[in-house]
Order: structure tokens, then sequence, then C-alpha cells
């Protein structure tokens, strides 16, 4: 191995790559690292930056358990995973939109029926919601089986494994579409809520003067056989902070309006959202 310098050290780490690499690993590692050459040789990066640096991953990842996924988070705050959800999920004109999945999904949520609430402790939990639209493929065809997974805060901004007073699985549920392709289940209106800022995630905030906050918004994974998975959200219009979103995330066609629901309904609240999934393409 040559002397490495400052100039070379990145040809040198190349040249040290097995030829049996996959090709993948390859171009994604070897474009990694010069990335970083890069930035360390532009900002001439020292030794203390360096240190600091370690000491912030170091903090993520004690920070990171079942409940909590600082490293989501990081990359939140860094507009990374909404660029990557962008990047792998162009879906085309009529699709809908995705969006980002976040650090507090479960999987295992309870299958409840049509028209079901996923609050468990009624308007302890908030305003109650009707959600309720179609899933259908490009061309407008139902989608009959298809599952809606989805999950929301309580009224105090928090999901339920954040919250020791919210049961298990509190304000989660799996939906499944009729032969008509429609959906319907009852919630609570969502609110907006700051996002984990005592770590790592909220160094970077503060460091760029930015506030934690999220719009308020519903999550959904929907999932169909022959169809592309979709994840995605809804934004409340008019959310104080739809415009300033801490991660991102914000579409303009996942925006939709709350509407009062009429007197001697049900619920407060009422929302439609027509989901359109995206067909996986054969070769």
């Amino acid at each position: 191995m040559s002397q490495v310098t400052i100039e070379n050290i990145t040809k040198v780490f190349e040249q040290s790559m097995s030829k049996d690499i996959h090709p993948r690993a390859r171009e994604v590692l070897l474009s990694l690292v010069r990335h970083l050459h890069d930035f360390c040789r532009e900002v001439q990066l020292t030794h203390d930056e360096w240190l600091v640096g370690i000491d912030y991953l170091t903090r993520a990842g004690q920070m990171t358990d079942d409940k909590r996924n600082e490293f989501i988070l990081v990359s939140d705050v860094l507009g990374i995973e909404s660029l990557v959800d962008a990047i792998s999920h162009d879906g085309g004109e009529n699709i809908t939109e995705s969006s980002v999945l976040g650090p507090f999904y479960r999987e295992g949520a309870p299958k409840l029926g049509k028209d079901a609430s996923i609050s468990q402790r009624g308007d302890v939990d908030g305003e109650s919601m009707r959600m309720a639209g179609k899933v259908t493929d490009p061309s407008g065809n139902p989608i009959a089986g298809a599952t809606l997974d989805v999950w929301e805060t309580g009224p105090d901004g928090l999901y339920e494994q954040q919250d020791a007073a919210q049961p298990d699985m509190n304000l989660r549920g799996v939906f499944t579409t009729a032969a008509d392709g429609s959906y319907a289940f009852r919630g609570v209106r969502p609110v907006s809520y700051p996002i984990p800022y005592d770590g790592p995630a909220g160094d970077i905030l503060q460091i760029m003067g930015r506030h934690p906050y999220r719009p308020a918004h519903v999550h959904m994974i929907v999932r169909a056989p022959g169809f592309q998975s979709l994840v995605s959200q809804i934004y409340d219009t008019n959310d104080p902070y739809i415009e300033t979103d801490s991660v991102y995330a914000v579409k303009g066609s996942l925006m939709v309006d709350f509407q009062r629901a009429a007197a001697g309904s049900e619920v407060a609240w009422e929302v439609t959202h027509d989901v359109v999934l995206n067909r996986i393409s054969t070769p």
C-alpha cells in the first residue's frame, strides 16, 4: 500500500476493496466514502470536530430502543427520509403520493371491522373523527380486500408506546376494504406535536434555529395483492405547522379538510380520503 495522503486516501480506499464485492454494495459504499472524504477536505474537519461527530452518533445509538429510533429522527430532521421516500416512490401522476414512515410504526395492530374505532378511551383520546374513502387502481376500479394499517397520536401528541397512560395499541388498527373498495374507521382528529427533541435530532433543530413540530396527521400503510404497498400520511390543511414541518414530509396532494359532522352524528369531524395504488409491473 502506498503512503496515504490527504489527496490519495480515497483512491487507496477504492483499491483496497475486494473484486468479489457485490456490485451494488460497491457502488453505494464507494460513493458514500467519496462524499465523506470530500466533505472532510472541503470543510477542513478538525480532530475535535470529528470527535463531536462520533459522540453524536454514539448518543443516537444509546437513545434508540424499541419505542424510539433516534437514527430515524436524525434522518428525518436532515430531510433524508423524505428524500429517499421521493426517490423510491415516484409512482406516477394518478397514484396517491407516499410519505415518510416515521419512527413510531408498530406491527401487529388489531384487525377491526368497518367503522370501528381505533380509540380505546373514547373522548379522553380527543375529538372524535370518521375517515372514509375508497381504494382503487389507477383506472378507478375498486380494490377489494386491501388493508389499511392506520395509526395516530393521542391529544397530547404522544403515540401509545411513548405514553404509559394509553392502553397497548391504542389509536392503531388494521381495516380491510369492502367489495366496492370502500373503507371507513373512527379515530380522533389528529393534533400537531413536537418530535422528540431531547437528543441528537433536537440538537440539529437547535443549531438550525428550527421548531420541532409536525403538523397534524394520520399515518397509513395500504397493501393489496398485485399492487405496490403505500406508506403515506394525510395532513390537516389548516394546521399552523403545515408549511414548516420539521421533517419536510408534507405534500400538497395529501392535505385534507376536516369537516364538522352533521348534527346528531356519532363523531365531531369527518374527512374523506381516497387512495389509488400502483400496480406491480411485470417484466
